[in-house]
């Protein structure tokens, strides 16, 4: 995943410019039929029964990892083809954290459920 330029801007004031960056205490995961951009953008799946997820992560080494499987509501019409998902601090607007087109495009159609098994979203520093 990459980081927006919301989040590096954040880390780089925190770290090297000594300004306070308080961490959303819940991370949230929304699915993109377009995939967004550092500064956001995209087109975030809308649809009946759609709602961004929280999302837990934990650290090892330079990769963070979700804790356990997001699953979303079953579709009550069709979401689209999923192509990315995004990490926000908000359930809804909020600030795009990091992004990432998905390994394979998933399509949702009415009745359908989409889910990212535990350690599927990987988050990494180098």
């Amino acid at each position: 995943m990459s980081f927006s330029n919301f989040l590096e801007t954040e880390i780089l004031d925190h770290v090297f410019g000594g300004a306070a960056y308080t961490a959303p205490t819940t991370h949230y995961l929304a699915l993109y039929t377009a995939t967004p951009g550092e500064t956001g953008g995209g087109t975030e799946v809308s649809g009946t029964g759609y709602v961004r997820k929280a999302v837990a992560f934990t650290t090892t080494g330079n990769t963070t990892s979700n804790t356990a499987a997001v699953e979303y509501p079953t579709a009550g019409a069709s979401w689209g083809t999923v192509t990315s998902v995004g990490v926000f601090d908000a359930e809804t607007s909020g600030n795009l954290m990091a992004y990432a087109a998905l390994t394979t495009n998933k399509t949702i159609d009415s009745g359908d459920v989409f889910r990212v098994p535990t350690a599927d979203l990987d988050i990494t520093l180098d």
